[in-house]
Parts: C-alpha cells; structure tokens; sequence
C-alpha cells in the first residue's frame, strides 16, 4: 500500500519550477511561477510519534485528467485504500479553513472530496470549507471570513496562487500557520509548507517508461500531444519528456501539437498529428481527459501499431489500461489524494507533530508528490485512486 508522502521522492524548492498555478485539469486558470517553499512565521512543530500517513498515491489528482468535464459525486478517495500509518488517536481539537477554486472539473472534484473524507476520519478535526471560487477575489474574501473565524490552520489550493499570495500572507501574520495546496504562492513567507504535484516529473517518468518500451527499436519516433502551451506546466512536462528522452539516442521525437485538456481538444489535436505522422512507435500525452479524444481519432483512423502514454490518473484510464485492449499502455500520476495529505498536514502542525520516520522535529516546508507509473501490472494497486 502506497502513501502520498511515501512517494515525495524530493523535498523540492521549486527548483524545475515544477509547480504551476494552475492544475493542469481545468485548462482555465493562470498559473504562477514556483517559489521555494517555506519561510514565514512558522509555530513551533514537536514531533510526538506520529507516522504521518498521507493518502495513497493516486493517478494525477483525483482530477487531473478526468474522463469528462463534469464533476462527479462519486470521487476516489484516499480512504478507498488503508492509509496505515495515520496517527488516529484524537488530539487536540483543530478546526481547519479548505479553500480552492469551483469543483468545475473531476480532479477538482475529486480534491474536495479527498479533503472532506479525510477530515471525516479524524474525530478532532472540524473542517470548515468554502463554496469554490475560481474568481480571485470572492476566493479571497472567502479565506478573509475563515481568518476571521480564527480557524486553527488553513488549506489553501488558489484559483491564483500569485493574485491569492496576499492573503495567504495576512493568515500567516495572523498567527494561523497555511498549507499552501499545489498552486504555489508568490512568496514563501505566505505559506508554512507546500504540498503538491511535479509537472516535470510527469513528463520525465513519461519519457524514461517509452524509453525502456523501445529500448531495442533502432531508429524509433514519437509523437507528444500536449496541453496548453502558455501555462508553466505544459512547459515543464514537456521539458522533463525531452530530458529523458536524451537518454535514448536512438528514439526521436518527431510531432508535438498542444491540446487545452479536453476531449474535443485532444481529438481534433491528435487527428492532426495522425495526418501528419503515417507512422510512430509511442505517444505522450499530457492529459487523461484529452486522452478520451485522442483515442478516439486512433480508433477513427483505425490506426495502431504504438504505445500510448497519458497523464493524470482518470479512473477510465486505468480501465483501459487494465482491460489491454487498447493502445494505452500506462499513465503517470498526478495524484489529487494531495488534498488528504493536504489535512493530515494541517492537523499535525495545528497540534505540533512531525511526521515519524524522519529525524527533523519540524514537518517540512516542501513536499512534492511522486509521479508514479501505471500500467498493467501495477494497475490494481492504482485503481483505488482514479477519478471519474
């Protein structure tokens, strides 16, 4: 069984600037640039025992690439498998403020369920969570109300997270420490820890998986089908599939067109790349949700002969990959269990615990979650944690 923080493989500074302001699953919200985490007013932390247990891995965010644009009920969430190792003996009582955008979107979806059904578990914990907002400012009078309130920690994931970083800043100041939710602030000092995705880390896990596919095809080609090329993370997954890439002379990437994560996106996008490509031996693509419609125009084409890649983690995804009747071989993660480890980061530092099996007193100021691969043979354990 695998847990969130068991797979944040780095403790990053947003050095790659792997954190985009925007999820990549909307397709809709700017994004802001990575800032290294940390800093502020930070209450004092002890560490007490607990082993923190963050939810289990999931695919690319209960949201990322959802199957459909619309929300759905009936989320994953990281309750769906065990999450040994949660110190579930009740403490003191923390009440905790979750704000992020509107649920307009299934990885968005499946964050506030994720928030909520962890929150549940927890017999002292009180969670109070806003509407959803993705206009900034009723966001931002949204997290002013919870200050007010003088909640005990607060879970911000903003619609943006440069236009939200003076109120993330006014909650530190005021004494209440912020877990600042994968769309990063401007400014360290507006956040006590960062828990979140790794963009680059999609696109490198991508390339190193097609890498080892074709390792023993002389002079083998693949395709990308990207998202939206302005945002940061777009940039970043197709950087960290470029750089892996570089590991296999012998493969050379010879398409790339960019989608906006959605179905009609992703198919007319890769009927392009079809007409323009007779032949290929694998395809990267960024997004689940797109991904529908990328196979659709495969299965129009009556084209294959290739692996496919996606990203994200949508429930259907891992259907398909499963069953093994497709081109899609694998998607990488981009887990929205976060928001649960997002909770269970907000209680631990409201009730001053670390987190057991590290030797620093202070939970950290970073956490980036790994982007797993999954394919068939590790599917099952994945399945738990696909969004609808």
């Amino acid at each position: 069984m695998r847990e969130h923080l068991h797979h944040a493989e780095r403790n990053v500074h947003a050095e790659r600037n792997v954190h985009a302001e925007r999820n990549e699953h909307t397709g809709r919200d700017a994004h802001a640039e990575a800032v290294p985490g940390g800093g502020g007013p930070q209450p004092r932390t002890t560490r007490r025992g607990i082993l923190f247990g963050a939810a289990a891995v999931s695919a690319g965010a209960l949201l990322t690439a959802c199957t459909s644009n619309e929300s759905n009920d009936r989320a994953a969430t990281s309750d769906d498998q065990q999450a040994g190792g949660i110190d579930d003996r009740p403490g003191k009582h923390v009440t905790i403020g979750f704000a992020g955008p509107q649920a307009d979107h299934g990885w968005l979806n499946a964050i506030n369920v994720n928030a909520k059904s962890r929150a549940r578990r927890y017999k002292d914990v009180t969670l109070e969570i806003t509407e959803g907002s993705n206009d900034t400012a009723q966001q931002i009078g949204q997290i002013e109300t919870l200050i007010n309130k003088k909640v005990d920690v607060l879970v911000i994931l903003p619609a943006d997270g440069k236009a939200l970083t003076q109120v993330g800043l006014k909650a530190m100041r005021a004494g209440i420490p912020v877990v600042n939710l994968d769309r990063v602030f401007a400014s360290p000092q507006a956040y006590r820890c960062w828990i979140g995705g790794d963009n680059y880390g999609m696109g490198l896990n991508a390339g190193h998986y097609i890498g080892e596919q074709l390792k023993d095809k002389k002079h083998a080609t693949v395709v990308e089908l990207a998202g939206i090329d302005n945002l940061e993370l777009t940039r970043q997954r197709t950087k960290g599939f470029d750089d892996a890439l570089k590991n296999y002379p012998h493969i050379e990437k010879v398409g790339r067109q960019a989608a906006e994560f959605t179905v009609e996106s992703g198919q007319s996008k890769m009927a392009g790349l079809l007409q323009a490509h007779p032949s290929f031996d694998a395809l990267w693509n960024h997004d689940d949700d797109q991904g529908v419609g990328a196979e659709r125009a495969i299965e129009q084409a009556g084209r294959d002969g290739f692996l496919m890649v996606g990203g994200a983690g949508s429930r259907k995804a891992m259907d398909t990959i499963k069953a093994g009747n497709s081109v899609l071989k694998a998607t990488v993660l981009y887990p929205p269990t976060m928001s649960a480890s997002a909770i269970d980061l907000a209680r631990a530092l409201a009730q001053g615990k670390g987190i057991g099996g590290m030797a620093e007193l202070e939970i950290p100021a970073s956490l980036t979650l790994y982007s797993a691969v999954v394919t068939k043979e590790n599917v099952d354990d994945y399945l738990p944690t696909g969004f609808h």
